[in-house]
């Protein structure tokens, strides 16, 4: 068994306002973010499935097909791999994204 500790894992900023803690597992990328409020992620792809689990603030999540949802506290979406999709951070906020198989774009932290 691994385990990993959220507070010796660097906090860096990976998109403007969005800074992430990053453990990547044999399989999967947790992405674990603290956002500030009104920061926008453009609208982009890849081909991980991606799960976002909204677990402090609110979160504006979009896909290219015009679907858009704000999350709050303890909802999840799941963005199937291929979808384009974007976000804003309604307030500041902390989400944790987990993305299957691993993105190899994120440096692992751990």
């Amino acid at each position: 068994m691994n385990s990993y500790s959220l507070n010796s894992t660097d906090e860096r900023e990976l998109y403007p306002g969005y800074f992430g803690k990053v453990i990547n597992t044999d399989n999967m990328t947790l992405v674990y973010w603290r956002a500030e409020a009104g920061a926008r992620l453009p609208l982009h792809g890849h081909p991980h499935e991606q799960v976002v689990s909204v677990l402090e603030g609110q979160f504006e999540l979009s896909t290219g097909e015009g679907e858009t949802r704000v999350l709050g506290p303890g909802e999840v979406a799941v963005i199937a791999g291929n979808t384009e999709h974007s976000g804003r951070a309604v307030t500041a906020c902390r989400f944790l994204d987990v993305c299957y198989p691993v993105r190899e774009g994120y440096a692992s932290g751990n």
